[in-house]
This record gives structure tokens, sequence and C-alpha cells, in this order.
């Protein structure tokens, strides 16, 4: 059974941070708040968590469109391949915040990802989510919580989220009511920036 621990966005307790980090390091699945929707995770150097959220997600692994969350640009190098001047200086911009960027993946990409000629970056202007990245010292993958309801998308009620996902992950962390409306999704491997997905983030940046 899931356990439901409340942190706060306006000051998350160390504390509390470091128990779902500890749950993330042993290949724990974490329902997690970000600036958008909740989302699903898991450590991005655990396989075997990688391999539950696929199940759940009912995809392959390898063809999974994860996001891998980080807490700043500074782990782009480490997945990224090198990107030119102005799309540093768009990210730059944009980041924190509610968008999902498509970027070209480098060499370096986890061994289930190698096949993955790009890759989703998330860095969400939460403080909740930059925390938990912060403290695990790697990228979360991550992946929206979507809801069979037609009408409501994506659940926002930490408690309801905990009903339905109980049996199906380890921590779902309640930081609030969450936003219905999912991250802009812009693809930058094409040269020009090219919207995928609009968003909770606004398309008059480029």
């Amino acid at each position: 059974m899931a356990k439901l621990i409340r942190i706060y966005e306006d000051n998350p307790n160390p504390k509390e941070i470091h128990k779902v980090v500890e749950v993330l390091k042993a290949g724990g699945l974490v329902i997690y708040p970000t600036d958008t929707v909740y989302g699903l995770g898991c450590d991005i150097t655990n396989t075997r968590a990688l391999e539950r959220i696929a199940r759940i997600k009912n995809v392959k692994l390898e063809k999974a469109n994860f996001s891998f969350i980080c807490k700043d640009l500074s782990n782009l190098s480490d997945y990224v391949k090198q990107i030119d001047n102005s799309t540093f200086k768009l990210l730059k911009r944009t980041l924190p915040g509610p968008y999902t960027f498509i970027l070209p993946g480098n060499n370096n990409l986890p061994t289930v990802f190698k096949k993955k000629k790009t890759v989703g970056i998330r860095v969400p202007n939460n403080a909740i989510s930059l925390a938990l990245v912060e403290a695990l010292g790697n990228p979360i993958v991550s992946t929206s919580i979507r809801d069979e309801d037609e009408v409501i998308e994506y659940t926002t009620d930490p408690e309801l989220i905990l009903e339905k996902w109980d049996k199906l992950v380890d921590i779902v962390i309640d930081g609030g009511y969450g936003d219905n409306i999912p991250s802009t999704i812009i693809d930058l491997t094409e040269g020009d920036p090219m919207l995928v997905r609009e968003g909770k983030g606004s398309t008059d940046i480029f």
C-alpha cells in the first residue's frame, strides 16, 4: 500500500524529502507534484523501477516517451547532445517553468533508452520536485498520471490519487491540489522550435 506524505511547497521539509528519496533509491515509484499536473516518477538509474512504470503505462520501455525531471540546466550535458546558443538561451529564459523540451539525446542515456534519439527535459517551477531531484543527485524519469475520465483528464486531489494508485506506487506526495493542464511540449531537435502540444506554458516564447 502506498504511503501519503504531506510536503509543503513553500518550504519542503528536508526530512520528508529524504524519506521519499530513500524510496526512490530503493527502486520505488513516487507520485509527486510539479508546476503542472501530478507526475509518476522513479530514479533514472534504476532499471527495475523504469520497467514498473512502463508496465503501469502499458508501453515498451525502450519506446516510452518519459520526461527527465532535472533540477536545472546543469544536467543537460549528461543526456543531451551539444546545443546551439539560441536553444540554450530559450531554455534559460523559460526554465524552471511548465515546459517539456524535446532535445537530441547523447550516448550517456541510460541503457534502456540507448535506442532513443531524443529526450524530453523538464525543470518544473515547483520546490518539491526540485528538492527531490537535488537530494537524489540525478534526474527523475517521469510521466503524467492521466485519468480515464473524459472530462477531467488529470486528477488534481492527492487523496483521490492515493485511492486510485494505492496498490501501484510506494508513495504519493500531498503537495496540495495540482493543476489539470499539462506542460507545453516543444521539439528543439530540428533547428526551429516546433510546438508538439500546447499546455500551461505560453507559446509566445519564440
